[in-house]
């Protein structure tokens, strides 16, 4: 399967491994052409036999990606009182699930800032490994606005109910040694170990048969949704 035409992000694929690079300068905004690009690119991935693992990772290392285009969100509609709140996935929480329940490894690598929008797209992989120098947070209710993409579900699922409000109502950074004490992220490693642990893992995963993988982490989606 040919990978191009998706704005902001390189995919490579070898040894069953995807990984894709996130490259939108200067800080990997997440703006709207973002976000319709890693969208797209969630459900190919997902249909692509040949790919057993997904890495996600920047070019930039002191950002992942920032955040989420505040100006493009303050444009999105808001559903006034006696209106019902919709029912359904919304276009981003449908890109946050396809790479939480795709048949295969979603692995981020996050290396500098991470936050709003950024830090719950790399929530909703299946693991998170971090450098040092990776930054953490969930900005959104300083700017009036809340984090709706999922960060309000899955980090109380992660690091605890009065961890996940201290991050979402204090709209603090939380450092990498935190966030890894926290559950936030599986592992810290320095730079010279963060590479060679992810690829040897990545490539491990890879080797294994596909319908034992994808059959393991659909017992695990199962049992987080009856949490």
């Amino acid at each position: 399967m040919v990978y191009d035409g998706f704005a902001g992000l390189h995919v490579e694929v070898a040894g069953g491994i995807a990984t894709v690079t996130i490259d939108s300068p200067p800080i990997n905004l997440f703006t709207i052409e973002l976000f319709l690009a890693t969208a797209r690119l969630a459900q190919q991935l997902a249909d692509d036999d040949a790919v057993r693992v997904v890495v996600m990772r920047s070019a930039n290392p002191e950002f992942f990606i920032a955040h989420f285009d505040v100006e493009a969100i303050l444009t999105f509609p808001t559903f006034p009182d006696g209106v019902p709140e919709p029912t359904e996935l919304n276009a981003y929480h449908v890109m946050c699930e396809a790479f939480r329940t795709m048949p295969k490894a979603t692995i981020a690598v996050i290396e500098g800032r991470v936050g709003g929008g950024g830090s719950e797209l790399a929530l909703s992989f299946d693991m998170r490994f971090a450098s040092p120098s990776a930054i953490f947070s969930q900005p959104e209710v300083a700017l009036g606005i809340l984090p709706g993409g999922s960060a309000t579900v899955r980090l109380p699922r992660l690091i605890g109910r009065s961890r996940a409000l201290e991050v979402i109502l204090g709209c603090d950074d939380i450092d990498a040694r935190t966030a890894e004490s926290w559950g936030w992220v599986n592992r810290v490693l320095p730079d010279g170990e963060l590479w060679p642990f992810v690829d040897r893992l990545a490539a491990r995963i890879a080797t294994f048969p596909p319908h034992a993988v994808a059959a393991a982490k659909a017992c695990v989606v199962r049992a987080e949704q009856n949490v």
